[in-house]
């Protein structure tokens, strides 16, 4: 199973965004409290559309609790990573958490500090001093499906129909 980790977000409408690409890409979604908004904010509705309703998620009151139980790999987005996003290799028999820290100020420096072999970044422009967290979410787990094949996931239009365009 692939699992999405947020660590303190703290703006709704990446969060809501967040949600609805963990629902279409069928993955897990972890929230780790202090959250920065509510979850029934009209924010997180708008971005994560109707969406929301399929979505398998779970809150916690802080990294300790989250963490307790749970093996796999453990992929922490930082941009104090010294790895290149790239090397990261996916491992598809186990379960797989995509780690991703509060937009203000990231992920806890103490739990990166205990995983460096684990923090990736996700390269950029050398002067910029981070992408949007959603963003950061979408490039992560559309990598992550990609390098364990989309399992289950569709790669034609089911909804209005494969030869739609042709009907136009």
């Amino acid at each position: 199973m692939i699992n999405v980790v947020l660590y303190e977000p703290e703006i709704p409408q990446n969060t809501g965004n967040i949600m609805r690409t963990c629902s279409v890409f069928e993955m897990k979604l972890h929230l780790i409290e202090p959250l920065g908004f509510s979850l029934d904010e009209k924010h997180i509705r708008r971005s994560g559309m109707d969406y929301i309703a399929d979505l398998d998620y779970q809150i916690y009151p802080d990294w300790k609790t989250f963490k307790k139980g749970k093996e796999g790999q453990f992929v922490f987005f930082t941009r104090y990573g010294m790895k290149n996003f790239n090397e990261c290799v996916f491992d598809k028999d186990r379960d797989i958490y995509l780690v991703f820290g509060k937009e203000s100020t990231g992920i806890d420096k103490k739990i990166l500090k205990e995983n460096l072999e684990d923090c990736y970044r996700i390269p950029m422009r050398k002067d910029a001093r981070s992408l949007n967290l959603s963003n950061c979410v979408a490039i992560g787990a559309y990598e992550c499906m990609r390098q364990i094949g989309f399992s289950d996931l569709s790669d034609r239009e089911t909804l209005k129909g494969a030869d739609f365009l042709l009907r136009c």
